[in-house]
């Protein structure tokens, strides 16, 4: 029997290299900073198709001043018998092993889950992130920005209490779903991170599992990079103009979950003659971020000093052809 021509195509078949579950998560905290600290965390625990399993909340004392109120609305009043971090520390964990970590700029949650964990004594077990913003960007959604509010917006999922960890979750995993089975009927791979231990450590008698020495009862030590780059040998010939080339020397600094591993997009920065900065100051030349919306500091010092800011896609192609620096430091 021949087939029906006008027949619909059938459903492509799940990509068999996809995770097996996704714990959704957000957290809410007392700022942005390294030394912040979480004050509510929230997990919805999704299968493999992106289906909700279940979810958790909790508020968590953050043993400080709850920071930004007017934003998470958690006071000091409301917090003061919440359980601290290691009391919920074990009920976190068992919703995250085995899973996938999905957030919207999910290397923010990562970081401040890792840094709790690690002040407990233990680890989060977290092997992989996703990133929603990065495979909002990879599916090309027609998003005017990269917000959670747009993205819920795009897929008609309804925002109830904003800046709550348990609802800000809700709304990402009913619009990552649909993202899901977008990019595996489009065969697309899913831009999956290593959460690899983080890089700040301070003295600690006991080392935290797995993160060696990164934060204990002693004082702050300082600030170690994950590794030394090259110096770069051209000088800096200034910020990328509009519509313009990449030159060799320029100060470029990366803000974000990238699509492309971020130690691979800054080897190939390296290699084509550029100076890969770790953090944005009036000599940057360009900053590169999936979210620039984001509150994270490289992103709001750029705002401040005008500094140009491209995505990822854009900084892939223009890396296509840097222009040849003009001179060599001597």
């Amino acid at each position: 029997m021949l087939d029906n021509p006008t027949a619909p195509p059938l459903p492509a078949p799940w990509p068999e290299n996809y995770p097996a579950g996704y714990a959704v998560v957000d957290v809410e905290t007392t700022g942005l900073g390294r030394d912040d600290r979480i004050v509510s965390a929230a997990v919805y625990r999704l299968d493999a198709r992106g289906e909700v399993e279940d979810h958790w909340y909790s508020p968590v004392n953050p043993q400080r001043d709850p920071g930004p109120v007017w934003i998470h609305g958690l006071t000091a009043a409301a917090l003061a018998d919440a359980p601290l971090f290691a009391d919920v520390a074990g009920e976190l964990a068992e919703r995250l092993a085995g899973r996938v970590l999905v957030a919207h700029n999910a290397v923010f949650d990562w970081s401040m889950l890792a840094r709790e964990y690690a002040r407990a004594r233990s680890a989060a077990p977290v092997e992989q992130r996703l990133c929603t913003i990065v495979l909002s960007k990879e599916l090309r959604l027609p998003l005017a920005n990269h917000k959670l509010e747009s993205l819920a917006a795009h897929y008609g999922v309804v925002q109830q209490r904003a800046h709550h960890a348990l609802d800000d979750a809700r709304v990402l995993a009913e619009a990552f779903r649909p993202s899901l089975h977008l990019a595996a009927a489009a065969g697309l791979p899913l831009p999956l991170h290593a959460c690899r231990p983080l890089t700040e450590w301070v003295d600690s008698p006991v080392p935290a599992p797995r993160y060696g020495r990164l934060y204990g009862s002693g004082p702050r030590s300082g600030w170690r990079p994950a590794r030394k780059r090259p110096v770069c040998p051209y000088p800096n010939p200034g910020r990328l103009a509009a519509g313009g080339a990449l030159v060799q020397g320029m100060r470029v600094a990366f803000s974000g979950d990238t699509g492309t591993d971020r130690e691979l997009l800054e080897d190939r920065a390296t290699e084509a003659g550029l100076h890969v900065a770790s953090s944005v100051s009036r000599l940057t030349s360009l900053l590169v971020t999936n979210d620039p919306d984001s509150p994270a500091s490289k992103v709001v010092r750029a705002r401040e000093y005008g500094t140009p800011v491209i995505d990822e896609r854009e900084f892939t192609e223009l890396l296509k052809a840097v222009t040849p620096a003009r001179d060599v430091h001597g």
